[in-house]
């Protein structure tokens, strides 16, 4: 009787130590896991909840600030058109904002803006996608990774640089070349912007490229398909959204630039000629703001609405492209 009940005894210690062992094995047990796994979904709820009201603010405050803009651009812009016209403010060919009586129009300046842009997409766009196709799908990696970090570099360039270097170097050579009495012209201003806009779509391009998935390629080429036909015709295919979001970005760098092409287009109100002197949009306002007084300060702000308004519907239009070829 004495020895089983010492057997008995010893297997209840042996049980009871098993189950500290299994405790400390596995945690505190049943409960203290339930709490621990309580207070760790807590923890991430809250975190995970300060993160999105953290980034939503940050939404917020950009929209808050285009809104602001808007709002003041349409306040500070619109008297100036009311008491000049519309029509005649949008459409008249003489600018003469100093004049007594002043004549405030600006169709000279939109369609420099409109030929200064399109030439440099006319020019940078073919330049910059065959680049962008070139280091992304068929040069050698050690030459794409020494050429892609010049064209950063030629992205973080100051546009008042670029400027300088066209008024010393690209004038005088427009004007030697093409025998003129003046090289600063909207020839000297669409070099300007086209060499200002292709880091914008070769980086974004190069981009777009790389993330096709290599699957796409590999299938093309186990189809007899050559590399040139595959990168065209499957690559840049598959790509061509983010290659028409870097055209967005070009025509917004050189629609928006003002002190590159004030330094090389002559900065005269003339209506748009390739070897003449011209005045963008955006040199209009940057050139006469800092004496502008009265109704010529309003004209200015109105200027300033036109181009916001024009780049707001310049890239809704590419926007809804780019949407319908995904559709």
């Amino acid at each position: 009787m004495q020895q089983s009940y010492v057997a008995k005894h010893a297997a209840k210690l042996r049980s009871k130590a098993c189950g500290k062992a299994h405790s400390k094995e596995h945690g505190l047990g049943l409960a203290p896991l339930i709490l621990h796994m309580i207070r760790t979904s807590n923890a991430r709820f809250t975190s995970e909840t300060l993160a999105r009201y953290i980034f939503l603010g940050f939404g917020l405050i950009n929209i808050f600030f285009v809104l602001v803009i808007s709002i003041y651009l349409i306040m500070a812009g619109l008297p100036a058109i009311f008491e000049v016209g519309l029509v005649d403010f949008l459409l008249g060919s003489t600018w003469a904002s100093t004049a007594e009586p002043p004549e405030l129009g600006i169709l000279p300046f939109i369609l420099t803006s409109f030929y200064g842009t399109g030439g440099a997409i006319l020019l940078g766009l073919p330049l910059g996608f065959f680049c962008a196709v070139y280091l992304a799908k068929l040069a050698p990696r050690s030459l794409a990774k020494t050429v892609e970090p010049l064209i950063d570099l030629l992205a973080g360039i100051p546009s008042v640089v670029y400027g300088f270097i066209g008024m010393l170097i690209l004038v005088p050579l427009v004007q030697k070349v093409f025998n003129l009495p003046d090289g600063s012209s909207l020839l000297a201003a669409i070099l300007v912007l086209t060499i200002m806009i292709l880091p914008s779509i070769i980086k974004v391009s190069i981009t777009a490229l790389r993330a096709v998935p290599v699957e796409y390629e590999l299938g093309s080429l186990a189809l007899g398909a050559n590399r040139i036909e595959t990168v065209f015709r499957v690559s840049v295919k598959a790509a061509k959204s983010g290659i028409a979001s870097a055209v967005v970005l070009g025509v917004g760098r050189s629609l928006g630039e003002a002190m590159a092409v004030m330094m090389v287009a002559g900065n005269v109100p003339n209506m748009p000629s390739i070897f003449e002197s011209v005045r963008f949009l955006t040199t209009a306002v940057a050139s006469e703001m800092s004496y502008a007084t009265g109704l010529q300060r309003d004209a200015l702000f109105s200027i300033a609405l036109v181009l916001f308004v024009f780049i707001m519907m310049i890239n809704a239009l590419l926007n809804s492209l780019i949407k319908k070829g995904h559709a």
